[in-house]
């Protein structure tokens, strides 16, 4: 059995050196450390829970006072060695050894300190200790913030359920073991340390209640109920201690005249001298080492089986993320092109639609181009006054004879004019860039990604300007040469409908004018509807077409020429895809360890 202690405390051990701290370090690793047995230890404010702790322990280290004391999680991994001098060391002081334990206690108090400054503030972020000593079990405590039902001066309101939240986050895991401290010169039914384990373990299979304080007690009354399980009833039997009291700490009594005390306080006393044997801290950290050992046997065929799920997923990943770069300028040409070949295959899947983005194109023929043709608002342009003006202003000092042709030109022209901006819009709207934001296939290599996007708009550029210029010249053509047959089609007009003897501005009545606003704008109409179907042609031609068949061809070129160090510069990784490889590779390291770990122990059936 002690092999599966030592099994689990090297475990622990390799998770603490290779950076797993559990899911509360907010890494999307999967998490060894989660899955090991460990002892968390719950109770309300000064309920006497770290003296409970440092009777298991031994060694008086924890900080003491008044009020919140404990304010951050302390990880406690204890390891037994077979002989020479105890120490502590940190976590956050790797390299540094603590033979004096009153300079662990100060160090937990600076580094609490660190994290929540001067103040009473709280934080989950946990402490890491280990202590060697031959005189500890290995195992794993945890000693928690108190639980308070009030926030005292100096605290933030939401302080109670902080704790609480946090608490719960640590018991509420299958594998934790919940030492539920429990004041007795207290009513058990306010015990907050009951309250919290029985709701996040209702049957009490995995919690064991400690009766502290009993020496405390209002004479002529006992804990003799709850120690019998008749006022409380866990799975486990309750298990009472009796610490060191404040005069005993001003004393500096040690732990191991302390115990002494302890066991001659049970076994002296009418009322528990019945319990005596399975009462006190040394029994306590008995227990606690047999049910860890029971708990450890049966997590075994769990673990392997996380343990080997795991490493499939990790190497799994690790190929995904790609082998390592090639060394020679062949090699990492090679590579460089075919990873242009992909996102050029890719970038044709988009306009395709075998990804999404090329519909962008689709809409901006269908919605965009017909809304911005709306908007002109030619039956402004073709108000009564602004045709009156365009006609007689082109009749200049001699009023037309029959159809007044220039009059007309003058009309169309300047409303053709005005369908430049939304042709130049239907090019300019990033057809085929949108698509590029859409590749992801790129992100491993920061600069080659720059370099092919570079490439690529440098390239859609080109053929952007192509595709404006072909555009606005469909607008030109139209605004150079009117369709003769359509005013061949509108019936001849046999007198102009005005008075020559009239002012320049008043030659033409209304319904002459009307007239010809109307097979004016009938004109535009037609002109706009034709060019909502060729300006899409337009822009395919140029732009779509000329991307799906030419746009790294000039990138490709280029990268013919480039010496092997400007191709590795290409190749440079980013660096949360290589720190994501290097913790990949820990993690991996860490649960092949456990893997050859487990393997390597043989336990009885």
């Amino acid at each position: 059995m002690e092999n599966l202690i030592s099994l689990v405390n090297r475990l622990q051990r390799a998770c603490t050196a290779l950076g797993d701290h559990g899911e509360e370090g907010g890494s999307s690793l999967p998490t060894l450390w989660d899955a090991l047995p460990q002892i968390a230890v719950v109770g309300g404010q000064s309920s006497g829970k770290s003296s409970v702790l440092e009777s298991i322990v031994g060694k008086d280290f924890l900080p003491r006072g008044s009020g919140i004391v404990t304010r951050r999680p302390l990880v406690l991994q204890l390891h037994r060695i077979e002989e020479g001098r105890e120490y502590a060391e940190f976590g956050h002081l790797p390299r540094k050894r603590f033979t004096d334990f009153a300079a662990v206690r100060k160090e937990i108090s600076d580094e609490t300190d660190r994290e929540t400054g001067r103040t009473k503030q709280v934080s989950s972020v946990p402490i890491y200790l280990s202590i060697y000593s031959p005189n500890v079990v290995n195992l794993t405590l945890i000693d928690l913030p108190g639980l308070t039902k009030v926030a005292v001066e100096g605290q933030l309101e939401t302080t109670v359920q902080d704790i609480e939240n946090m608490v719960r986050s640590y018991i509420e895991k299958p594998n934790c073991i919940i030492l539920a401290v429990s004041p007795a010169n207290q009513d058990l039914a306010t015990s907050d340390a009951i309250k919290i384990s029985r709701e996040v373990d209702p049957k009490g299979e995995r919690t064991f209640g400690v009766l502290t304080k009993i020496d405390l007690m209002d004479q002529g009354t006992n804990a003799v109920d709850i120690l019998e399980g008749r006022s409380y009833k866990l799975q486990f039997p309750w298990i009472g201690v009796v610490n060191r009291s404040q005069a005993d700490i001003n004393k500096s009594v040690d732990m191991i005249a302390a115990r002494r005390k302890e066991r001659e306080y049970f076994s002296q006393t009418p009322e528990y001298s019945h319990l005596a044997d399975r009462m006190g801290s040394e029994y306590l950290g008995k227990i606690l080492s047999r049910h860890l050992e029971s708990v450890i046997k049966s997590r075994i065929p769990g673990l392997q089986s996380l343990i080997n799920k795991t490493i499939i997923d990790l190497e799994t990943e690790l190929s995904r993320l790609g082998k390592p770069i090639a060394t020679d300028a062949g090699g990492k040409l090679y590579m460089i092109m075919e990873i242009c070949r992909t996102f050029d295959g890719i970038f044709k899947e988009h306009l395709e639609g075998v990804r999404p983005g090329g519909d962008k194109i689709y809409t901006v023929f269908d919605n965009q181009l017909p809304a911005a043709l709306k908007r002109l608002h030619f039956d402004k342009h073709l108000a009564m006054e602004n045709v009156r003006k365009l006609i007689t202003e082109a009749d200049g000092y001699q009023p037309h004879l029959i159809a007044p042709e220039q009059g007309y030109r003058r009309l169309i022209e300047t409303a053709l004019i005005s369908i430049k901006g939304p042709a130049e819009a239907a090019v300019d709207a990033e057809l085929v860039n949108k698509s590029i934001s859409e590749t992801t296939e790129l992100k491993q290599y920061p600069s080659l990604r720059v370099e092919v996007g570079s490439a690529a708009v440098e390239s859609l550029e080109r053929m952007k300007e192509e595709s404006r210029r072909a555009t606005v010249q469909l607008v030109e053509m139209e605004c150079s040469y009117l369709t003769i047959e359509f005013f061949r089609k509108l019936p001849q007009d046999v007198e102009k409908g005005g008075n020559p003897t009239h002012s320049l501005f008043d030659r033409y009545n209304d319904a002459y004018l009307r007239r010809i606003g109307s097979t004016v704008l009938s004109y535009v109409n037609m002109v706009c509807a034709n060019l909502r179907n060729s300006i899409p042609k337009s822009v395919v031609y140029c732009q779509v077409r000329e991307a799906k068949r030419s746009l790294l061809d000039h990138l490709y070129t280029e990268l013919g020429r480039k010496e092997v160090r400007e191709l590795g510069r290409l190749l440079d990784e980013d660096p949360a895809i290589m720190q994501r490889r290097s913790s990949l590779v820990k993690r991996l390291e860490l649960y092949r360890s456990a893997q050859a770990e487990i393997e390597s122990v043989a336990w009885s059936k």
